[in-house]
């Protein structure tokens, strides 16, 4: 017999039917007379049919035609909606789906497995992960250590032995022992408890980076938790199914309690849960409709899901990869703003930064020289000033890979942090299976992550900064000889005129958001916890610091382009006309005012999605591979390159004379 999980006003309510052939309307009216029974007052109505009503999916919100039979229209144990007419939606209201869901309209379970042991998971693997592009099993190891783990736990329970988290309280009840017939209840407690998060769910990309991470963790076999249970939350993340998890609420120590309390909660079928299939419904529902069942908590197993710093490392991997691939690609965004404003390469030579061989400044500085005039790539652009009388260019352009660089430093340091907290046990207390103990410890606490993603956010931030000054110079006909604001017919038009105020107030924003909230300590739990990290905010900063970056070179991109219009019918170097290209791809060139947020956001996303990289990267290696002996990797110790890229960039924009200025 087919069922269906129906929402109306808040309530969900399981509907079963006889038959395929019942209409859609048939499913509407009996779900509005399931609810009228569970209310004293008939929820307000006469009768049903007095009801009117229309029926649509919880996935994708689309309408059905209340005529179609159910059989045509849906798919057995689908979810579905009951709107009534005329009531009126709080905007407050958890929508069927949430932010950022359109990216999982395309969603398709995935065929391949990431094999997960604890101990070898990256960056870019858990953001894959969360993207849904893999599903996850444990390594026969990984198994083993689990289960040896397990077995310390049942001895501790056969034994009768007094340790925290198992058979006392938590906290500042550290010191109660718990009675053993409520060891169960023990657990199922904690996990309520502390499920006290507030603010927007997690987007479902970061739920699934977030239970993925944890899974990694469990699996490394140091938190107690039976084989069993392990299988049952992968089970969960295979089928997509995402409790809710509030944003806010963790200070970074002891772990991140609250937001792994609210995905603990889902998966023991408590609170909402996400499903592509399902859209927001209660969390047995959702795990019924895949076909899996509530985790029984067994002793220490609630510890085990919700002791660590995995929400602040998740959120940390997507801020490290999502900042790796903009600062990357913003040293193309610059290398066609100088292009367009006229700029020189001098300030890219190889002996230059030699001579302080930091990694970032000497890699930044080779894009330069792999994207700019040089007889790889000559440009019409540059020819057309060689002779001109400027002798050196402003600092937003000369000293990129100064400023571009020591964010790619940044970002380096700061992955490796991430990435050993990935493989990292932090569980409170660990569980030694070689050693049949346990031992309390403090891996729970935030400082590295949190430290090293305030760090990440005001390396990353200056990328932002330095943008919005290249774009001021490009609309600003005092500084860069082209139409002011960037179009034709001044006045008439407003051009770049308030994107750059957009950028602007991105970059002042950012200013705030770049203060550190690991300087911050609150006591917690009566003194028990009187040290934290605050690293859930550090992370969820990061990823707004990092988005206001991507737009601002958005803006820039779009204003460097528009500035090539300007310049034509020459043309610059063969990589940058193909980034031109793309971008015209996606928005045509202003030859009068339009609405320009699309146009925005349409460059925006080519970064996202690392467009602008794909394009210009073979490029880049191929200039790597003829200059570098054996394509080896840039050292931060070298004071040369091969001679023969000496001899590519003999060719400059303009005359240059050391004496005429100091700056």
């Amino acid at each position: 017999m087919p069922r269906y999980t129906v929402h109306v006003r808040g309530e969900w309510l399981a509907v079963p039917c006889r038959s395929g052939a019942s209409t859609v309307r048939w499913l509407g009216k009996e779900a509005v007379r399931r609810y009228m029974k569970n209310k004293p007052d008939n929820g307000g109505f006469g009768s049903v049919e007095e009801v009117q009503f229309y029926v649509r999916r919880c996935k994708g919100l689309g309408l059905l035609d209340q005529d179609d039979t159910l059989e045509d229209a849906l798919e057995d144990n689908e979810f579905v909606e009951v709107v009534i007419q005329g009531d009126v939606m709080s905007p407050d209201f958890i929508p069927s789906q949430p932010e950022g869901v359109h990216l999982y309209s395309k969603y398709r379970e995935p065929e391949q497995y990431i094999y997960l042991d604890g101990n070898h998971l990256t960056t870019q693997d858990l953001v894959n992960l969360g993207k849904g592009l893999y599903k996850i099993k444990l390594t026969p190891e990984a198994e083993t250590k689990v289960r040896e783990s397990r077995d310390v736990i049942e001895s501790i329970l056969k034994e009768q032995r007094v340790v925290y988290g198992i058979t006392t309280g938590f906290g500042k009840f550290a010191r109660t022992v718990i009675p053993n017939s409520k060891l169960w209840e023990l657990q199922v407690n904690l996990v309520r408890s502390h499920s006290a998060g507030v603010g927007k769910p997690l987007i479902p990309e970061r739920s699934r980076m977030l239970l993925a991470l944890r899974i990694n963790v469990l699996a490394k076999g140091y938190s107690g938790i039976s084989l069993e249970t392990l299988h049952q939350v992968i089970e969960a993340f295979n089928a997509s199914c995402l409790p809710y998890i509030p944003e806010q609420g963790t200070v970074g120590a002891s772990g991140d309690l609250a937001p792994l309390s609210h995905l603990a909660l889902g998966l023991i079928g408590e609170g909402k849960m996400w499903s592509p299939k399902s859209g927001w419904a209660d969390a047995k529902y959702v795990l019924e409709a895949h076909g899996l069942k509530p985790i029984t908590l067994k002793p220490k197993e609630g510890l085990a899901l919700i002791n660590g710093t995995q929400m602040i490392t998740s959120l940390g991997c997507e801020a490290v990869e999502r900042a790796s691939a903009i600062a990357r690609q913003a040293d193309i965004v610059a290398a066609l703003t100088l292009e367009v404003l006229k700029g020189t390469t001098r300030a890219f030579d190889t002996d230059i930064h030699a001579l302080r061989p930091h990694r970032g400044q000497i890699e930044v500085a080779f894009r330069f020289r792999s994207l700019l005039d040089s007889d790889h790539h000559p440009s019409e652009i540059a020819e057309s000033h060689r002779f001109c009388d400027r002798v050196q260019d402003a600092y937003t352009l000369r000293c990129c890979p100064q400023v571009h660089g020591v964010a790619n430093d940044t970002i380096a340091f700061v992955k490796d942090i991430i990435t050993t907290e990935l493989n990292s046990a932090t569980d409170n207390p660990m569980v030694f299976a070689e050693r049949k103990e346990t031992i309390s410890g403090g891996n729970f606490h935030g400082e590295y992550p949190a430290k090293a993603l305030d760090y990440l956010a005001i390396g990353v931030h200056e990328l932002a900064a330095i943008s919005e000054r290249r774009i001021e110079r490009l609309c600003n006909p005092s500084l860069s000889e082209l139409p002011p604001f960037l179009v034709t017919e001044g006045g008439l038009n407003s051009g770049f005129m308030i994107a750059h105020c957009t950028a602007a107030s991105l970059v002042s924003e950012n200013k705030a958001l770049c203060h550190p909230s690991s300087v911050d300590t609150l006591s917690t739990s009566a003194a028990t916890e009187d040290h934290v990290s605050m690293g859930g905010w550090a992370a969820r900063k990061a990823l707004k610091v990092i988005e206001h970056v991507e737009q601002v070179l958005a803006v820039e991109l779009l204003a460097a382009c528009q500035g090539i219009e300007f310049l034509r019918p020459l043309r610059t170097t063969t990589p940058l006309e193909k980034v031109y290209d793309l971008v015209r791809s996606v928005v045509r060139p202003w030859m009068k005012d339009r609405f320009m947020a699309p146009d925005i956001e349409a460059a925006h996303r080519l970064l996202v999605d690392q467009k602008v990289w794909e394009v210009a990267e073979p490029y880049i290696e191929k200039y790597r591979r003829e200059h570098l002996p054996e394509s080896r990797p840039i050292s931060p110790t070298a004071f040369s390159l091969a001679a023969s890229e000496n001899a590519s960039r003999c060719r400059h924009q303009h005359h240059h004379s050391d004496s005429e200025e100091f700056d």
